[in-house]
């Protein structure tokens, strides 16, 4: 056991060497999310009625949040199949190390990127008028949910990669996941105003509780429409972490085991 995590450790170091040695990176990592940021803000935001105190943009961060870490899922899927590309990962398997290790350092490493993104958004938000109304506890679990989220989701993210392979193709598969589950759910307007059917989708899919919950720990008030007494709308963060630990009891078996077949 000893072994394994000092195997993931190098792996995760690994990971976080690359961004210093590659800073365009880092730098596209954090530009994107505040491009988001302003423009939604100053965009969108005028054209968007949400009854919030504090205008749109309370209503908008932890939806941009959210969609940020979601997109950690098509960057794992995308940086693991480059890997393969490049025939890294045929070098790790020729070294003394843990399978799983090679899998489960990438994803720690995305997750600690993560943590900078998010740093650097909130910063962003702050000066374009974002106040959250709770507590510093609250403040810090809603991060913390959002770490764990974008953890989560990065199992799917390594699943992909190791399934289609083609950098090119991942990325589009990723996209394809992500993008409906942000922009059909409650991250950048209510959901109130969709049809009947869409609701129950929007309200009812993962990125809209993480919203959902964020929102409730940075202290505002949630909106829901057709499902406004169901279980998502009455207890988010429940919901959230029930998810967050079903898609990593699936995903991590399934990844593992995908990558010591590739293996052989």
């Amino acid at each position: 056991m000893k072994y394994v995590i000092s195997d993931v450790m190098t792996i995760t170091k690994r990971q976080l060497l690359q961004l210093a040695r590659i800073p365009e990176l880092l730098v596209f990592s954090t530009i994107q999310p505040v491009m988001f940021v302003l423009l939604f803000r100053f965009v969108f935001g005028g054209s968007i009625e949400t009854g919030q105190p504090g205008g749109y943009v309370q209503l908008l961060m932890p939806g941009i949040f959210v969609q940020t870490v979601a997109f950690t899922l098509a960057a794992t899927a995308v940086g693991l199949a480059e890997d393969m590309k490049k025939g890294l990962i045929d070098r790790f398997r020729s070294l003394p190390i843990s399978r799983g290790a090679v899998v489960i350092g990438r994803t720690f490493g995305d997750a600690l990127l993560n943590i900078l993104v998010l740093t650097v958004m909130a910063a962003a938000g702050y000066a374009v008028g974002w106040r959250p109304t709770s507590g510093a506890l609250s403040i810090f679990l809603a991060f913390l949910f959002l770490f764990m989220f974008g953890y989560a989701l990065s199992w799917i993210g390594i699943y992909v990669g190791l399934a289609v392979k083609e950098a090119r193709t991942v990325q589009s598969v990723g996209f394809l996941v992500t993008f409906p589950l942000t922009f059909l759910s409650n991250a950048f307007a209510p959901t109130t105003g969709m049809p009947k059917a869409l609701q129950y989708f929007a309200e009812w899919n993962p990125v809209s509780t993480m919203v959902a919950a964020c929102r409730q720990l940075f202290g505002l008030k949630n909106e829901f429409g057709a499902t406004a007494n169901s279980w998502p709308s009455q207890h988010p963060l429940e919901t959230s972490l029930l998810y967050m630990v079903l898609l990593m009891a699936i995903f991590i078996p399934l990844s593992i085991r995908k990558y010591k077949n590739t293996s052989n």
